[in-house]
């Protein structure tokens, strides 16, 4: 067991470096207005694609993941089944409107289809503050990792991961952020690759052992998890894949940071090989998690091999990469952890600044901002956030505060999730209008809200949510809009394009 050593931080130090050089590489200069929140429509739709699976990869997924299979089955790993669901949809009914729409972040559709400003805001205003809180803690929880492999200050860890994401992402866009994604997704493809495969290598029986552990070991589907339950609000493999399919089309329909992936270009058949690539992607590197998690504990726990320091359920991956693998090849695979955190905080700090000029700098100011000044709102908008973000990671890394960022988080997320609701209102109906929709936003956050903080956890799986989240939508906006319609004496006409019907 030698742990992290000289050579393995000069490793990082070389990755580092080297992402921070790849982003000032393609940086444009001189960009204008559009060029820095959308590219300049020369980066190609596999960059693309490998960008977006970078940024839905947190590092929270990826030190939980193998985690998860570490400690108990694969039940978790049906979530990823949910592509199966989402990406269909999303290709299907989504994403020829935005293209044909050519909108500039997700949230400019909410304004196209129910010509309300103050839903463009709303929106834009629950992705900022949760997006905020979503970087910090992807800032922190790693380093915190890290740190204790590492024995490095995790004050220091987390400065150098904010600041040359500010560095790329302020200077180079949306175009510089694209391209360090895809090196840093195909650098966590790579590395986590090479890890499942040297863990087989390390096995008695190679991945016979782990094969062997789902049928007696039962770590692949545990006897009390059921298939489907006619109860659709307790836990199944079914409610588990159909809920997180609609997750997943929440984000790519409804969050920033997905969605201005797919303003880079109004090409739909680009559109679709980004999103199919991406699932692709997502599937596979979520298996090679799952069964790096089962390795471990058929290495650890089976095959009696002494556990490393610090190995806790979600630390049990970095411990075993930090003493179990070679030198240099160490600093490389802890590089990929650093690496996920580095693309999804780059990716946020580039959707904030996108979303605060164009949604709520620019819909609130009584003139039109110049291309100029909206890319020089956008880049301070960056550096603000993204020290901000610096600070609160520090904070939680030394204040012990981590509960009440947790619920944070989560609540954000979960008012984040209720805007699919909203999206699938305006683009699957004609008669709803701005009452209607707002007064559906409102009822899904009050339902939801009730249900996760005052219905006990067992009652509902988290997995109904977006379920409940959209039917109440729908059972609240469409009667809602008729009858404003009614009273009001006018009849809602969609502009064209703007929902699934074509007049």
């Amino acid at each position: 067991m030698q742990g992290f050593t000289y050579i393995d931080l000069a490793v990082l130090i070389v990755y580092l470096l080297a992402v921070l050089f790849a982003g000032l590489h393609f940086a444009k200069k001189e960009m204008k207005g559009k060029e820095y929140f959308k590219g300049d429509g020369t980066v190609p739709w596999w960059v693309t694609s490998v960008s977006i699976f970078a940024t839905l990869l947190s590092p929270i997924s990826f030190l939980s993941l193998a985690g998860n299979s570490y400690a108990g089955t694969w039940i978790m790993w049906f979530a990823q089944l949910g592509m199966l669901l989402g990406i269909p949809l999303t290709i299907r009914f989504f994403l020829p409107i935005y293209s044909k729409l050519d909108i500039d972040t997700a949230y400019h559709y909410l304004e196209l289809r129910f010509h309300s400003k103050g839903l463009r805001v709303l929106g834009a205003v629950m992705f900022i503050i949760y997006q905020v809180g979503r970087m910090s803690i992807i800032m922190y929880l790693p380093c915190m990792v890290l740190s204790s492999l590492m024995n490095v200050n995790v004050n220091i860890l987390i400065i150098i991961m904010g600041v040359i994401a500010i560095i790329y992402s302020y200077t180079g866009g949306l175009k510089s952020v694209l391209w360090t994604d895809f090196i840093q997704g195909s650098v966590l493809l790579l590395g986590v690759t090479f890890g499942l495969i040297f863990l087989l290598s390390n096995l008695d029986g190679g991945i016979g052992s782990i094969f062997n552990e789902f049928t007696n070991g039962g770590k692949f589907l545990a006897d009390n998890e059921p298939i489907f339950d006619p109860n659709l609000l307790h836990n199944s493999v079914f409610l588990l894949i159909v809920g997180a399919g609609f997750n997943t089309m929440g984000s790519y329909v409804s969050s920033q940071d997905i969605v201005q992936r797919f303003t880079t270009t109004t090409d739909t058949k680009k559109l679709n090989k980004m999103m199919l690539t991406n699932g692709c992607l997502s599937i596979f590197i979520a298996t090679v998690f799952y069964l790096i998690g089962t390795g471990l504990y058929v290495f650890y726990q089976v095959q009696g091999h002494p556990l490393p320091p610090a190995a806790q359920q979600d630390q049990i991956f970095a411990s075993w990469i930090a003493f179990e693998l070679p030198v240099g090849i160490t600093g490389l695979l802890l590089a990929a952890i650093y690496a996920a955190a580095q693309s999804t905080l780059s990716t946020g700090l580039n959707s904030v600044a996108s979303s605060w000029t164009l949604d709520i700098q620019e819909r609130l100011s009584k003139k039109k901002l110049s291309f100029e000044t909206q890319t020089k709102i956008g880049q301070y908008v960056s550096l603000i956030v993204g020290i901000f973000s610096i600070v609160v990671a520090m904070v939680l890394a030394n204040g012990g505060v981590k509960s009440a960022y947790e619920w944070f988080n989560g609540f954000m997320g979960l008012v984040l999730g209720i805007l699919i609701g909203t999206f699938i209102l305006g683009v699957f109906t004609k008669v709803a209008n701005t009452f209607g929709a707002t007064l559906a936003f409102i009822a899904a956050s009050c339902v939801m809200v009730y249900v996760k903080y005052f219905v006990p956890a067992d009652a509902v799986s988290i997995w109904s949510y977006s379920i409940i989240s959209i039917v109440v939508s729908l059972v609240v906006g469409i009667p809602a809009s008729i009858i404003w319609s009614k009273v009001k004496g006018v009849k809602n006409v969609p502009d064209p394009n703007t929902t699934i019907y074509k007049s």
